[in-house]
């Protein structure tokens, strides 16, 4: 026994699919006895039956109980519409044929704003598929509705008392684990710095590095490892899904910030910012652990942060060395710095000087800006989690975020795009389902649900997935068929034996598909099917013949709609997915950067924040994160290694993290100062015009168009320009534009931070343009042989 267990554990790890398989032994054959021998009902045994099945095996929600027992009544509710639309379009094939249709895209592209719908898509399209192709008159759909809502009643039971599922919520988790490691190796940092740098010290530090890289990458492998987003319409699910982008992206500013082991004027301040930043991340890692209230403490380590990175500032700007007495005229604006032309020896060692007393404090500000985020999403995530009961049903979330409505209506909003992975799927999906019942009408088959079920079950992102699907569902099918048929034939007239054998090949059909193969589950469900029908109605092993016959027809329409409509699949959705989020993101970044120079003028009118690029790169990213997973779900050959798709994803989302920076950084300034800086203004417009330049060439190279070209070389002199640019704001006597001076090098700072991500991403951005261009997954055809690589 325990080896068996051992076995299962090793193909279902939590033992979820040997827990829906044993419920629904449980359930379904006692709801399909009262309905058919205490009732005496075949409509309602048959709804009772597949409703049972569809409420425990086609779907498992997570989180907490409340939570799941929500769901499977929000499902059982659900289900009830689509058994009435489905049995009052029954009747007419052609009206069967659109509303099949509509109802087919609806259910499967309302799975893009909520993780619990694309879940239960399957049940959800069962529900309806089972009723329109069984037609029946309106006088039928109280019996329907009766062996449906008795399932669901016995569904929502069952899973609250039959081997309840522990809370699985991984995604949470992982998060606080990753947060809190980071958090210690800030901690290791400062003691490096407070301590000399001894051997010690910096040995803790390289593991503490070494641990808080690896948690953040099973942060990744969490988030990746479904086949669909893993969050809901909740509040909490939506902002905690904000700092998985978050955390990884800190992770990338600290692996940017190496300790120096020289002594600088800066490291004091710079280590407080660092201490605060480490506590506000630790109880913010406590507080999603827990699920804690610490909106007082979280508040107060907000402020405390805020005010270290204040005094930082103010310690930074007050210590430049430019604040030197200077040997030209005070009223040139081109007055040397400590001593020298500009361009001197002299005034290179300031520009130097100047760069290595603002390099510290920029890394910290950067990261403190980036835990102040994650320390808000953590907050509202935590307040969302704490809501009473009459809140959620309400809808009462917390201050500052959105609502579940607006949410949805930006999620699908994001997807209504002509390359939009989920909206191929959803549309694919839509008509396969109406050809099976065009079909089904048209050649009379015995039971057209089963031609439609069998074109639900093998339909994939792409044509060859369909068709090794299709060959593998025959192939279950026709083993199904043997055993069923076998079975059948064995026990002939005697229904009691097949009552004694329901419950085992139901459970057998709910844990075939996770611990043997998909195959294998549609031998298990051939069998149910040849059972359940024999009960009802007793027509031998013949029956197993007629189901054979009608998923090969459903496994033909999936091959015809694979073959017509998108049939390439993820692979090469991905690639324009990445196209368009790396052009958005460099739009947002335009923006942004547009946004603060404006702003650097206390006599120009306020600028308008660039929300629209905001949203707009907000929802290419999304639409990337759903072409990867279709990527990851598919089967077969992958051209291009996964270490560099993932380092392609974490590119987009650096660049739409930067450009949050840069918008932060700015409407935190008040500029009070009326000196001229056209001059800065104009080195930071031509930077960035040079870096977002590049992005877009790059998004082009993606999409099919042009070169990616070499990354920008940085521009040695432009540090210097920039300064001599904003020299007055950083000597002032009154330092009012000290603080403004030090923002536009600080967005400069950014500027640069985005042109090195370059480097990581010019190999891989080259070879997913050379497939797309050329013949791979992101293009017409396959050239390229397997290359193993984990992300």
């Amino acid at each position: 026994m325990l080896n068996v267990l051992n076995w299962l554990r090793t193909r279902d790890a939590d033992l979820s699919a040997l827990r829906r398989a044993g419920r629904a032994a449980i359930v379904m054959p006692a709801l399909f006895a009262l309905c058919d021998k205490v009732v005496g009902n075949p409509a309602m045994a048959t709804f009772a039956s597949f409703g049972a099945l569809s409420g425990l095996l086609f779907v498992d929600f997570s989180g907490a109980m409340g939570q799941r027992l929500a769901a499977q009544t929000g499902l059982v509710a659900a289900g009830a519409v689509l058994v009435t639309v489905g049995t009052l379009a029954s009747r007419t094939a052609w009206l069967a044929v659109l509303v099949t249709l509509v109802v087919g895209f609806l259910v499967l592209f309302a799975g893009v704003v909520s993780s619990v719908l694309a879940s239960a898509s399957t049940a959800l399209l069962v529900a309806f598929v089972l009723p329109v192709t069984l037609p029946a008159p309106v006088s039928a759909l109280p019996d329907r509705l009766a062996g449906w809502l008795l399932a669901g009643a016995a569904s929502v039971i069952a899973v609250g008392l039959l081997w309840p599922a522990p809370r699985r919520e991984p995604l949470r988790l992982a998060t606080a684990t990753a947060c809190a490691l980071l958090a210690r190796r800030l901690r290791s940092e400062v003691d490096c710095v407070r301590g000399g740098f001894g051997p010690v010290g910096a040995a803790e530090y390289r593991a503490l590095s070494d641990e808080a890289g690896a948690a953040v990458a099973a942060l990744r492998t969490s988030f990746f490892g479904t086949p669909y987003r893993p969050t809901g319409l909740s509040t909490s699910a939506r902002t905690l899904v904000r700092l998985v982008d978050q955390v990884v992206w800190l992770d990338a500013i600290l692996e940017r910030m190496p300790l120096d082991e020289e002594p600088g004027p800066t490291d004091a301040v710079v280590c407080d910012v660092k201490v605060a930043a480490a506590t506000l991340l630790e109880h913010g890692a406590a507080s999603l652990e827990s699920v804690a209230d610490s909106s007082a403490e979280l508040e107060r380590d907000l402020r405390r942060l805020e005010a270290a990175r204040e005094a930082m500032e103010t310690a930074v700007t007050g210590d430049l060395p430019l604040h030197r007495p200077r040997t030209a005229k005070s009223g040139s604006a081109d007055a040397p710095g400590p001593s020298g032309a500009p361009d001197s020896p002299a005034a290179d060692d300031a520009v130097a000087g100047i760069l290595g007393a603002l390099e510290p404090s920029f890394r910290a500000q950067e990261m403190s800006f980036a835990i102040s985020a994650m320390a808000t999403n953590i907050g509202l995530t935590v307040a969302a989690l704490r809501r009473g009961w009459w809140d959620h049903v309400l809808g009462r979330g917390p201050s500052g975020v959105p609502s579940f409505l607006s949410s949805a209506q930006e999620r699908a909003g994001a997807h209504v795009e002509r390359h939009s992975v989920w909206l191929h799927n959803s549309v694919r999906g839509a008509i396969a389902l109406a050809l099976a019942v065009l079909l089904a009408e048209s050649t009379g088959v015995q039971h057209s649900f089963w031609v439609v079920l069998g074109t639900l079950a093998v339909l994939r992102s792409n044509a060859l997935s369909t068709g090794q699907n299709a060959l593998r569902g025959l192939l279950g099918t026709g083993v199904g068929f043997v055993i069923g048929g076998g079975i059948v034939y064995g026990v002939g007239t005697h229904t009691t034996a097949l009552w004694l054998l329901l419950p085992f090949a139901v459970a057998f059909a709910g844990l075939a598909p996770a611990a043997i193969s998909f195959a294998a589950g549609q031998a298990g469900f051939t069998t149910v099917l040849l059972i359940l029908y024999n009960i009802i109605e007793p027509a031998g092993w013949q029956i197993g013949l007629v189901r054979v016959e009608d998923v090969a027809l459903g496994c033909g329409v999936s091959l015809v709609a694979g073959a017509l409509f998108w049939p390439r699949g993820a692979g090469r959705a991905l690639g324009q997915a990445l196209a368009d989020a790396y052009e958005e993101g460099a739009h947002y970044l335009r923006g942004a950067i547009q946004y603060g120079v404006a702003r650097c003028d206390a006599a120009a009118p306020a600028p308008a924040t660039p929300q629209d690029e905001r949203r707009r790169a907000a929802a290419a990213s999304r639409r990337l994160d759903d072409a990867f997973r279709g990527f990851l779900a598919e089967r077969g050959t992958k051209h291009i290694p996964l270490a560099d798709v993932t380092t392609l994803i974490t590119g987009v989302a650096a660049l739409r993290l930067t450009s949050d920076a840069i918008l932060d950084l700015w409407e935190r300034e008040t500029v009070t100062s009326q000196e001229d800086r056209t001059a800065a203004r104009g080195e930071i417009l031509y930077a960035g015009t040079l870096l977002v330049d590049w992005y877009e060439a790059a998004a082009r190279a993606l999409a099919g168009s042009g070169a990616v070209p070499d990354r920008a070389a940085r521009d040695e002199g432009a540090d210097g320009r920039l300064l001599a640019a904003v020299r007055r704001d950083l000597t002032a006597d009154d330092g009012r534009g000290t603080s403004t001076a030090v923002k536009m090098i600080w967005t400069f700072d950014h500027i640069d931070a985005a042109r090195r991500l370059q480097a990581g991403i010019l190999r891989p951005a080259r070879a997913a343009a050379t497939l797309r261009q050329g013949r791979g997954p992101f293009g017409p055809r396959p050239a390229l042989r397997v290359r193993s690589s984990r992300a």
